[in-house]
């Protein structure tokens, strides 16, 4: 086992998959390095870097597409109809409404479309969230919308560790897998096993045991929620944190399990309220398990705007650690701290 960032562990899945299986295939904008470049390791390997001497090692297969985001997807789908399995770039989720027909109309559709004989074994690779001041056309966290659409699966990994396994098993799964890349979290490093690993969909990751309060946290919001559960058992307070890891299905379970012990329950989901992941969880627990809750649920999200692009207010619009402390205190009763 090696230490390795975020970055190396998805390019790690990427060099493993296709060694092992040459129906793999990788395709986008600058992924070989730019339309006519040399292709060499130095080549830049996509916007941010991710795909980088893969182009050499798999000669015909990382292949540079036009800056179409609907012919991305599109051939892409129908790659994976003809027995491929091809891994598509989409340089930023933001850009996701050019190409959205093709992947919730036609590859979320076509196993059941045909009666369940086609297999769209498709990974979508996308980034997402804010704090790059990157501006609010290029720093969304859509992933709200394409958990809502049936026939997608949704991975949102949040460590190196995480990455790795969910993109392998992204990579072997008959059906169409959106698999969400903070750019914030590209640079983090964590221990990474150097074989292949697969970590299964809809199994969570409780990343902290606790017995006050459940924190449910997406992708980067988990590294602000372990922040907020060290400084909460400061004063006292026990605070279990719980990464799903996917979206779509999501392991409502785990979740469930949590707040039986614990009783309350924060969610955190760097998205604006309204139909969030924040929303989905806890209309989840308020449905099946009302009467497991000492306090009301609360929500951190970012506020109902676009994403700013002035960094003092972008920061702002970003949950923190101490907005999620503060959610925290809000339910719990003076007795339990101390």
């Amino acid at each position: 086992m090696s230490r390795k960032s975020y970055r190396q562990a998805i390019n790690e899945a990427l060099r493993q998959e296709m060694e092992r299986d040459a129906r793999v295939i990788v395709m986008g904008i600058d992924v070989a390095g730019g339309q006519g470049g040399s292709g060499d390791i130095g080549s830049v390997g996509g916007c941010f870097g991710v795909t980088k001497g893969l182009y050499k090692r798999f000669p015909g297969r990382v292949i540079d597409t036009p800056i179409s985001e609907s012919a991305i997807m599109g051939a892409a789908a129908g790659a994976a109809l003809s027995g491929l399995r091809p891994v598509a770039e989409l340089m930023f989720v933001d850009f996701l409404g050019v190409c959205l027909d093709q992947i919730y109309n036609q590859a979320a559709k076509f196993r059941y479309m045909f009666g369940g004989k086609a297999r769209t074994p498709l990974v979508i690779r996308a980034t997402i969230g804010a704090g790059q001041r990157a501006g609010a056309q290029h720093s969304q966290t859509l992933h709200p919308w394409l958990t809502a659409v049936p026939g997608l699966k949704v991975a949102m990994p949040s460590t190196p560790y995480d990455a790795k396994g969910l993109l392998i098993q992204a990579i072997r799964e008959d059906d169409p897998v959106i698999f969400l890349e903070s750019k914030v979290l590209y640079d983090i490093e964590g221990e990474v096993p150097d074989e292949a690993y697969r970590l299964p969909f809809a199994e969570a990751n409780v990343v902290r045991a606790g017995s006050d309060v459940t924190i449910v946290a997406f992708s980067a919001m988990v590294q602000q929620a372990q922040k907020a559960a060290e400084a909460l058992a400061n004063s006292g307070v026990s605070a279990e944190v719980i990464d799903p890891r996917t979206t779509s299905p999501i392991d409502s379970e785990t979740i469930l399990q949590s707040v039986e012990k614990t009783g309350r329950l924060v969610v955190v989901d760097e998205s604006p309220p309204r139909c969030s992941l924040a929303a989905d969880v806890a209309a989840i627990v308020a449905e099946e398990g009302f009467h497991m809750l000492k306090a009301p649920i609360r929500r951190v999200t970012c506020p109902h705007t676009p994403v700013p692009f002035a960094p003092n207010l972008e920061d702002a619009y970003i949950p923190s650690a101490q907005a999620i402390e503060a959610a925290v205190r809000s339910i719990i009763p003076a007795t339990v701290s101390r």
